[in-house]
């Protein structure tokens, strides 16, 4: 059903795999559409980095956009999408308008990646203090992010925690709604076989794109908190932080003396964590799922993390490792982890078992391709029960066009 069919990609950032997760769940997304032998289009509105994906040498077409200028309507409009692909609520407040009065009968799909309210509020918490409440999610940032969701056909919602959140407290039909976590090959036999053995393996790593905030906040708490517990009981072990935009205040925190080691951008994650006896991310506030973990899991690193760490990852209250808050009891499971090996060994095995039942290509693919072919099959009645969404787009799409085309009248 897709085949031939048009797809566009409009991306808050030119896809970056081996600088963040979302750069991979982007680059997820493009290979699902490429394998239904769909033409994709990427446009963004960002500076393509030096360390994004060469997207033309994979048969993709790109496109620079402006925000707030209208020769994105014409652009749009030629192309003529049957897909239109938003990465995150704020590409589809700035250009669903757009796509919407250009492309009424173009499926509308929002790739949330991570619920931004969720982790705006607990970040919120973590400054004052305060244990995040269910109050605290009714902000001016969820009111935005969930207008974008019912003015969408579908949402994919990366976490099945937030999947439930947006259902049971939020009230949102399940009907625009698709949970759809990473999708990766199974791992076999060979490959386990393959995984550099605990006694292989040294030190602990983390890893993280320093532009994201929670996992700044992680590799402070790391350092400051957690590190100094686990060094005095293995002082000879070493802290390897890796991550893309590392920046003065990153590398202050290096410490030849303490062993909490500031590595930089990581040529390759595999590389880097599965060469490490253990990953720790002591992740005090975030949304969707984590990619480090996500990878220990698929390299076989176990890895001690929180509740909100693991809280995507449902499988039976299995770890690959262990769930802690408290800095003690944190720095106690790492040190467990790391001397026994029969446990170590143990947590491996769960890894690879949560990894397989949980982000299967295979399945998730016939599931997304499924979902988009229902709702195109029956895209008015789609959009009828959807009403909410209708009576948003109508609102929303004037105010925005509007305020939009007052900001390029003012910058001509």
């Amino acid at each position: 059903m897709l085949k031939n069919k048009e797809v566009l990609i409009i991306g808050t950032v030119w896809p970056e795999p081996n600088s963040s997760a979302a750069g991979t769940r982007m680059m997820q997304l493009i290979e699902f559409f490429k394998s239904k032998e769909a033409h994709i289009t990427f446009a963004c509105s960002a500076s393509n980095l030096e360390f994004s994906t060469d997207l033309t040498s994979l048969g993709i077409d790109t496109k620079q956009i402006s925000i707030n200028d209208s020769s994105f309507n014409e652009f749009v409009r030629k192309l003529n999408p049957e897909f239109v692909l938003f990465d995150r609520f704020m590409t589809e407040e700035q250009f669903g308008w757009r796509v919407a009065e250009e492309c009424p009968n173009a499926i509308r799909i929002l790739d949330s990646e991570d619920l931004h309210f969720l982790r705006l509020a607990r970040h919120k918490s973590v400054k004052d203090g305060n244990k995040c409440t269910r109050e605290d999610l009714y902000s001016e940032h969820s009111k935005r992010e969930i207008a974008s969701i019912y003015r969408c056909d579908v949402t994919l919602v990366i976490s099945k925690f937030e999947y439930e959140l947006l259902i049971n407290v939020f009230k949102i039909d399940p009907d625009i709604l698709l949970y759809l976590p990473f999708m990766y090959e199974e791992i076999d036999l060979k490959f386990i076989d393959s995984v550099p053995t605990f006694s292989d393996r040294n030190h602990f790593v983390t890893i993280g794109n320093f532009l994201h905030k929670p996992n700044w906040d992680a590799v402070l708490y790391l350092k400051s908190t957690v590190w100094p517990l686990i060094r005095k009981e293995l002082p000879t072990s070493e802290m390897h932080v890796y991550g893309a935009y590392t920046s003065p205040k990153v590398e202050q925190l290096h410490s030849e003396e303490q062993g909490f080691l500031i590595k930089g951008r990581a040529k390759s994650s595999k590389e880097v964590i599965s060469r490490a006896r253990l990953l720790l991310a002591p992740i005090r506030f975030g949304a969707g799922l984590k990619g480090k973990l996500v990878e220990a899991m698929q390299y076989g690193t176990p890895s001690i993390t929180s509740e909100v760490g693991a809280e995507g990852f449902k499988y039976e209250n299995q770890w690959n490792g262990a769930i802690a808050n408290s800095p003690i009891e944190f720095a106690n499971h790492a040190i467990q982890h790391y001397r026994d090996e029969e446990l170590w060994e143990k947590k491996q095995e769960i890894g690879f078992s949560i990894f397989n039942s949980l982000f299967d290509v295979k399945e998730h693919s016939v599931r997304l391709e499924s979902k988009l072919v229902e709702t195109h099959s029956k895209l008015k009645s789609h959009r009828n029960k959807n009403f909410i969404g209708s009576m948003l787009l109508h609102h929303t799409m004037n105010s925005y066009k509007y305020m939009s085309k007052w900001i390029e009248a003012k910058n001509a």
